[in-house]
């Protein structure tokens, strides 16, 4: 259903690798229709294509059914009926699994089929599968990651070739990286989404990103890059989701200075990656093209594979609906903190963050608290707000 982009892609993927796929399971998997309101006359599929839902709906021959549209609407309602009508579903559409992901796993479990969505994260990058069967003997404590290709390559180019977040979003667009409304990239809601599917699968919780504290990169100026850059770190886009041990949820999406010894600092232009801390395994990492036509296809078709190996066997992905009273406040979490301020400030900076380790450029001046509850930063910079030093920029270290 869609035959956009990835939808188009997903169709590529399935004649191209046709025998290999048929190698691997045992059986073929042919496409049997295609939903999309436009008309393709000159596609080599065209026979296959209709307008109407219920046409596939009601074909009790199709069992298996990739969902790539997006949005929520019709997407839930087409997603739901599909379920309920006893239809395998697989989806890309990271926006549907986040809002209504507990919801269309509990239908699938009632009536024994599978809704999978591993493409739904990291495009092509493999990780809700090893999050959900390699890593299940562990107790997941951290999940920490790059989830927009978008951004990455955007502060790639503002750390590479000091440019500006305007000149290189500008840049991005003509290449096709960014779309015309770059809101959802560049104001961190498609990371959030991302995050929140993460953290459902590995605590066992829903949780909804309207409960995700949410940043983007649009304060991000060149003065925090190359201040950023002399105390030795980079900003990235991190989402990031860490259960206490009293099971509370710290989560959250917003820029950060990572180390350059972190793996992730690494990390550049369009390629996301996600690091997992296991109690057991320690940390993995994993790494790739996080959005693209045929990388994200891969991770559709894949679940279209193992829908048909499982045909009468559900996988046992799932994960409980939640109030989120779980996630915890982030003003009350343990941080370290850049902040950039007038350097006329330095003399108040040092009294009030005694700790502080201060770093200049010119007349660029910023300082890092030491490890301390985020609120308590709030009141120190409210005291250097009294006395006229007021913070142009802060963000918080990995």
């Amino acid at each position: 259903m869609g035959y956009g982009v990835v939808g188009s892609g997903v169709a590529e993927v399935l004649i191209t690798n046709a025998k290999h796929i048929e190698s691997k399971i045992g059986q073929p998997i042919e496409i049997s229709k295609i939903l999309d309101l436009r008309d393709f006359d000159n596609d080599p599929l065209k026979d296959k294509f209709t307008k109407n839902f219920e046409d596939i709906l009601n074909d009790s021959e199709i069992g298996v059914v990739a969902e790539v549209m997006g949005g929520i609407t019709p997407a839930f309602d087409y997603v739901m009926a599909l379920l309920k009508a006893g239809k395998s579903v697989v989806t890309s559409n990271k926006e549907l699994v986040a809002a209504k992901g507990a919801e269309l796993l509990k239908t699938a479990k009632e009536k024994n089929v599978n809704f999978l969505f591993e493409a739904s994260v990291g495009g092509g990058i493999p990780v809700l599968r090893p999050l959900h069967q390699c890593l299940a003997s562990n107790k997941i404590i951290e999940i920490c990651g790059i989830l927009n290709g978008t951004t990455n390559y955007i502060l790639t180019k503002m750390i590479n070739e000091n440019r500006s977040l305007e000149d290189v979003l500008k840049e991005a667009q003509d290449l096709g990286y960014a779309e015309r409304n770059p809101a959802a990239d560049i104001e961190g809601h498609d990371a959030c989404r991302k995050i929140c599917i993460l953290a459902s699968l590995a605590f066992s919780k829903h949780v909804y990103p309207d409960s995700v504290h949410t940043e983007g990169i649009t304060s991000i100026t060149l003065n925090d890059v190359n201040l950023a850059q002399k105390a030795g770190y980079v900003i990235k886009l991190i989402g990031k989701a860490k259960m206490h041990s009293d099971n509370t949820l710290y989560i959250l999406v917003a820029p950060m200075l990572i180390e350059n010894s972190c793996p992730l600092a690494c990390v550049s232009d369009v390629f996301n990656a996600v690091m997992v801390e296991g109690n057991a395994v320690g940390d993995v990492m994993f790494y790739g093209r996080g959005a693209g036509k045929l990388p994200t296809a891969s991770a559709v078709v894949a679940d279209m594979i193992d829908c048909v190996k499982h045909v009468n066997a559900r996988k046992e992905l799932f994960w409980q609906d939640s109030d989120n009273s779980f996630v915890s406040d982030i003003k009350e979490e343990n941080v370290r903190m850049y902040v950039r301020i007038c350097p006329e400030g330095l003399q108040k900076v040092m009294e009030i963050f005694p700790d502080a380790k201060t770093i200049q450029i010119e007349n660029d001046f910023a300082f890092i608290t030491s490890e301390m509850k985020e609120k308590q930063i709030d009141e120190g910079l409210e005291k250097l707000k009294a006395y006229g030093f007021e913070a142009i920029n802060k963000i918080r270290l990995k």
